[in-house]
């Protein structure tokens, strides 16, 4: 029997899809890589993808190219709360993967925010059942943070361990093209647009106790606010254009 070229590759790669190979980011290589690697012309690897597509086990984007269709996490703004409870809601395990922790001279925006010249800076990687989501970013003043660990934070949330009361945040959230050292991170391909997300969390008496960054992949990421009527519109609050 006649084998069909196209078939074959798609075949093959509904079985690497299967095993989990593409879950990182959940980024197949791009057709040229797929090309290379099957040996095969770039038309005969699209006749393969569209297969897959049609057996909704992959879809395309513009700026990512070709992926594993997934639903995208989601995340609810209404309430001031860890990615981590989230996710555990929704039957998914999180965890944190602590990149640096230590006391450094604070970023100029953050000297802004907090009045502080030196802070606690803690980078770190979160997962999703075991796979990049985000990459995070908390700035703490001197004061607040002399008494956490690495370990502290590895483990959970500055919201659950800061010894003041928490009074709310202001979350502002844009959307860029990602950087190097995030790509590699999170698994993406250079170029990819990420949601970046500013947050900066007040006391109960109004003083702003932290700021953090959270980059989340564009295409894993989806952002749930209700809007309220107000004189008739729904134009969701806080919304500007950037110059």
């Amino acid at each position: 029997m006649r084998t069909i070229r196209y078939q074959v590759i798609a075949d093959d790669l509904r079985e690497r899809v299967g095993r989990g190979e593409f879950d990182r980011a959940g980024v197949l290589p791009s057709e040229s890589e797929l090309s290379s690697h099957y040996d095969a012309s770039r038309v005969t690897i699209r006749r393969a993808l569209e297969v897959l597509r049609s057996e909704q086990l992959v879809e395309s984007r513009q700026g990512f190219g070709w992926l594993v269709a997934a639903e995208p996490l989601r995340q609810d703004l209404r309430v001031l709360g860890t990615m981590e409870s989230q996710l555990s809601g929704a039957g998914i395990r999180s965890e944190r993967r602590i990149l640096s922790f230590g006391f450094v001279r604070a970023p100029e925006r953050v000297r802004e925010v907090l009045g502080e010249p030196t802070v606690l800076e803690v980078r770190r990687l979160s997962l999703a059942d075991g796979h990049p989501f985000a990459r995070v970013t908390v700035w703490c003043p001197e004061e607040l943070g002399a008494s956490l660990s690495r370990d502290d934070v590895e483990r959970a949330s500055f919201l659950e361990q800061l010894p003041v009361r928490l009074g709310g945040a202001t979350q502002t959230i844009g959307a860029q093209v990602v950087g190097d050292e995030d790509a590699r991170l999170l698994g993406l391909p250079a170029g990819s647009p990420v949601l970046v997300a500013e947050r900066v969390t007040r006391s109960d008496a109004g003083v702003p106790v932290l700021v953090s960054e959270h980059v989340f992949p564009a295409h894993r990421t989806r952002f749930d606010v209700e809007l309220a009527v107000d004189d008739g519109s729904l134009t969701p609050a806080g919304l500007r254009l950037v110059d």
